[in-house]
């Protein structure tokens, strides 16, 4: 019993404690909310104060926005004015100048027609045309002042010529100077000395003249033995071949074995000597004018040269001194002495090959020089030293002078004298055909021409223009080396040079 009431108070207990906890939750809950609407309340009110804030100055901003915008549109609607005044100016002055173009033109008009008919009057009463009239006025002006201009031109002429001259001679004289190799002409016979005492031309000659033959036909060069009891010469328009030629017979005569299958090996022997013999002269040439950049194969063909001659001069020795000579003028004259030394170097390198292919040895030499990748400026130098291509570049006209200055000096080659003769009577037979001419003299070896005329039929003027006349026809039909000085001998003297 006991138990059951403890029980039920305990249950009214627990429901008291309950209602009690209940009571205080709701209360803080009520509190809770209370304050959150206050909150939210206190928020909504900063907020629409901010708003009203924001949108006041918006407002405003729009406001100056608008004053802004409509002092613009006033200053565009004055400048719009102003402009359309302007356009009524222009447009009243386009029209004023169009007025006066007109009336220019019909003044032009009138004018052009005013000079016709006074030209056509003036033709008229002349009884000339206007083409008459001006040639008639020029043939005029030429007699009054004919011997004047004759004068100006000469003293003109003359004064260039000789500034001209005594620069070039300063630079030529300047350079020979400087150059001191010696000038030794090329002997072109080759001579094989033979051992004093036994029989070393038999030998050489062979049973039957088999050995003899053998050698001939190895090398291509004929010998002559009847001609000097101690020694043998070798004939041949090849000079490579007589120098392989000499070199063999000295080895056989030095084995003094001499039979067909000896002489075979000594001739092979001696082409691999002269080759080296030629590579050499080549190195030689080209350290000795400081060209060192240039291909094998060139170098090999320069030392060729070396057994080439024109009119007695070796072709090679004459390449190496005129290199000098070109590249000391160039230095003298500013300009490239580099390509200008190569493309002297190098100007008859096609004579080392001119005997087995077909061509002037100007074109081959362009030829070899592209296929080796030569620089186009020395190929531009070389070509033209002997005029068969135009003078393209100023270090050509330099490697022409050089080229010139080389074969032309004192014993550097030889003529024949028939051909001398011959040339200098062609000379004066061309220029005596000019009308007005009474005597010609070639003198200095047929490099001066002096021309006598009769005064009567050549004037101051007329002596002028039969100097040039005569230089043209001897540079047209006459060939010749170097350059021939034109003197035409009346009064004065007018000088003139063909090239």
């Amino acid at each position: 019993m006991t138990l059951v009431i403890g029980a039920i108070i305990g249950y009214f207990v627990r429901r008291w404690f309950g209602a009690v906890k209940q009571n205080t939750l709701e209360g803080k809950i009520r509190e809770s909310l209370s304050a959150a609407e206050i909150e939210a309340k206190k928020v909504v009110l900063e907020a629409k104060e901010k708003a009203t804030t924001i949108l006041s100055n918006i407002q405003e901003e729009e406001k100056e926005q608008k004053k802004e915008f409509r002092k613009q549109e006033e200053r565009l609607l004055r400048r719009e004015d102003s402009l359309d005044k302007e356009k009524g100016k222009l447009d009243e002055k386009a029209e004023g100048y169009e007025t006066r173009l007109k009336e220019i033109d019909r003044k032009n008009e009138e004018i052009e027609e005013l000079n016709q008919k006074t030209l056509q009057e003036l033709e008229r009463v002349a009884g000339l045309n206007k083409g008459e009239a001006k040639e008639q006025l020029l043939e005029e002006v030429e007699r009054e002042y004919k011997d004047e201009l004759s004068k100006k031109l000469v003293d003109m002429e003359k004064g260039r010529k000789e500034e001209i001259e005594k620069k070039g001679r300063e630079i030529v004289t300047s350079a020979i100077q400087r150059y001191t190799r010696g000038y030794i002409g090329d002997i072109t016979t080759s001579v094989v000395s033979l051992p004093e005492g036994g029989d070393m031309k038999g030998k050489i000659i062979g049973r039957e003249g088999r050995n003899i033959r053998t050698f001939e036909r190895l090398t291509g060069v004929e010998l002559i033995v009847d001609e000097a009891p101690d020694s043998i010469i070798l004939s041949s328009f090849d000079p490579l071949r007589r120098e392989l030629a000499k070199i063999a017979l000295e080895k056989l005569i030095e084995d003094g074995r001499i039979q067909p299958a000896k002489i075979e090996e000594k001739v092979e022997e001696a082409r691999e000597e002269l080759d080296k013999y030629v590579k050499k002269a080549g190195e030689d040439a080209a350290y000795d004018v400081g060209i060192l950049d240039l291909p094998e194969e060139i170098v090999h063909l320069l030392g060729k040269l070396k057994y080439r001659t024109s009119y007695g001069q070796n072709v090679l020795e004459h390449s190496v001194e005129m290199t000098h000579i070109a590249g000391m003028i160039a230095s003298e004259l500013g300009l490239d002495v580099e390509i200008t030394k190569k493309a002297a170097l190098v100007h008859d390198i096609g004579k080392a090959i001119d005997h087995d292919v077909e061509g002037t040895h100007v074109e081959l030499g362009r030829k070899i020089l592209k296929k080796y990748g030569i620089d186009e400026k020395v190929i531009k130098g070389m070509e033209a030293h002997h005029e068969d291509y135009p003078f393209s570049t100023p270090e050509s006209y330099i490697v022409a002078a050089a080229d010139i200055i080389s074969a032309a000096r004192p014993g550097a080659r030889r003529d024949t004298i028939e051909k001398y003769l011959k040339r200098l009577e062609e000379i004066e037979k061309v220029v005596k055909g000019f009308e007005g001419v009474t005597k010609v003299y070639a003198v200095s070896a047929g490099r001066e021409v002096r021309v006598f005329v009769v005064p009567e039929k050549v004037d101051d003027f007329g002596s002028l223009q039969l100097a040039k006349k005569i230089a043209n026809k001897l540079q047209s039909d006459v060939q010749y080396p170097g350059e021939i000085k034109v003197t035409v001998v009346r009064e004065v003297r007018a000088v003139e040079y063909a090239r």
